[in-house]
Formats: C-alpha cells, sequence, structure tokens
C-alpha cells in the first residue's frame, strides 16, 4: 500500500472512531504519517483527559493497527 492510500485508510478509520469521541465532547485530528506512526490531535474534551492514554492505545492504536497495514503506532501530538 503507497503512502497515498495508507493515509487515506487511516482517515478512514479515524472517521468511523469520531462519534464515539464526539459523544464525550471531544474529537480527533489527523496530523500525519511517519515512518509507521500516526501522529494525531485530541480536540475538544479529549484534550488533556485524564483518560486519553487508555483511548489513544485501548481504541484509536487498536484500531489503526488491526486496520491499516503499516502502522506500527500511535502518538499525541500537543
Amino acid at each position: 500500500m503507497d503512502h497515498e492510500a495508507t493515509v487515506k485508510s487511516i482517515v478512514d478509520v479515524l472517521d468511523k472512531l469520531r462519534p464515539y469521541l464526539q459523544r464525550d465532547g471531544g474529537d480527533i485530528e489527523f496530523v500525519s504519517f511517519e515512518d509507521g506512526i500516526v501522529y494525531v490531535r485530541m480536540l475538544g474534551a479529549c484534550s488533556g483527559c485524564a483518560f486519553i492514554d487508555d483511548t489513544l492505545a485501548g481504541g484509536i492504536e487498536e484500531a489503526l493497527l488491526e486496520e491499516v497495514p503499516g502502522v506500527i503506532g500511535v502518538e499525541e501530538v500537543l
């Protein structure tokens, strides 16, 4: 899968997860994909939330690792 196709797949997965974040007053923004790492910015209630590490690792990262070949991790950009 080329870089452009990978980015599209990443954005598609994030779009599927977005309603769950928005339900709790938060959101997520795709920033970039470099060397297997997806960089995202957490918005709204998700920004600075005490549970953000759980949300990133247990939800967002897990979904991306499962659905997008080439993704090896997710990092939050502040």
